[in-house]
């Protein structure tokens, strides 16, 4: 018999960015759950608000990462999508992060590995993609193009030259949900809402990363094209804008999590990237420019989307998760510091 559907909104999301973690770790193994992202996440509750009826569920058993408690995660085409993409996204991450000798990559004792982790991932990830009838080649193809055209830029040009390749890679998995869902007119929309997405998200990461790359002469778009942080805004907006008015042409059985996700957690991220890109450019912390959420014992993980982190917040953990490791860590609170030191070690040993 099948796991109860879960009702509320918090539940949802949580059933969606489980079942994207084990779906990674059953099919790739226990390191490729590091892989799990905000993209993949996307993926999974686009495939479920299309269909006419709730994802297939499983009941997952305790979990340290949950505070030991079980839960009802979703599994099916939707999960191994968005493992896939999750898995080709990360592989490139990781390659590019090797080959500009990012942190500890520097060293070439850890960069030649992660290359063969990245290449295993990007095998990997585009053999789980062709089950589902997903060609990843749609994103390294498109990711590939992307040295080449930052290459071409010089100040004046366009900023959205060098998000093009992006948008691109960024727009093929939200069409193909289309398919799964057997909603084939969604195909065009939601094509168009990944590569604004992409577009945003682009922006949004190099306006964060203005301070920390003119302080290591890393290359940046917003430099390079000499565009400044009010036209990045308003390019953001305009993306913004522009997902909004794609989803309204999308049929939905409940669009309700897409809109959390696409929408509202798109706005919210925009407000806090500019606020960052303001305080960086006039010398402050730049970290104080983003909301810290409630104070306290910080969450010990990474980059758990603002909804997932607001319905923490209410259980009295701080809505602003500590950038730590790449994997969602839900400890409901209040969350004992011996509790976050199993969660910890559990997620290392299960790395090693």
């Amino acid at each position: 018999m099948s796991a109860p559907a879960v009702r509320t909104p918090a539940h949802r999301l949580v059933a969606h960015l489980c079942g994207l973690f084990l779906a990674l770790r059953s099919e790739h193994g226990e390191a490729a759950r590091t892989a799990t992202n905000y993209d993949g996440l996307v993926i999974s509750v686009l495939v479920e608000a299309q269909s006419g009826e709730v994802a297939p569920r499983r009941r997952a058993g305790p979990c340290p990462l949950r505070g030991m408690r079980r839960a009802s995660v979703v599994r099916g085409e939707g999960a191994r999508l968005a493992a896939a993409v999750s898995l080709v996204l990360a592989s490139v991450k990781l390659r590019d992060h090797a080959d500009d000798g990012d942190g500890a990559l520097r060293h070439a004792a850890l960069a030649e590995p992660a290359r063969r982790t990245a290449a295993r991932w990007g095998e990997r990830g585009g053999t789980s993609g062709a089950h589902v009838g997903f060609d990843a080649a749609l994103l390294t193809e498109a990711a590939g193009r992307q040295q080449g055209v930052e290459e071409s830029l010089s100040p004046g040009d366009s900023v959205l030259v060098a998000t093009e390749p992006t948008g691109l890679a960024t727009s093929a998995a939200p069409g193909h949900t289309a398919v799964l869902a057997e909603r084939p007119a969604n195909a065009e929309p939601l094509a168009e809402v990944g590569r604004l997405f992409g577009r945003a998200a682009h922006l949004l990461d190099a306006a964060e990363d203005l301070a920390a790359d003119a302080a290591n002469g890393s290359w940046n778009p917003l430099v390079a094209t000499a565009t400044d942080p009010d036209g990045a805004r308003r390019l953001c907006d305009d993306a913004v804008h522009g997902v909004r008015l794609a989803l309204r042409e999308v049929e939905f059985t409940d669009s309700k999590l897409v809109h959390a996700l696409l929408v509202h957690e798109l706005e919210q991220a925009v407000r806090r990237a500019f606020g960052h890109a303001v305080a960086s450019k006039d010398g402050q912390d730049a970290a104080e420019a983003v909301p810290s959420g409630r104070r306290g014992r910080w969450v010990l993980v990474a980059e758990v989307p603002r909804p997932v982190a607001e319905a923490s917040c209410r259980r009295g953990l701080p809505a602003r998760p500590l950038h730590v490791l790449q994997l969602p860590v839900l400890l409901p609170g209040p969350v004992s510091r011996a509790a976050q030191r199993r969660a910890a070690r559990s997620v290392v040993l299960g790395l090693l």
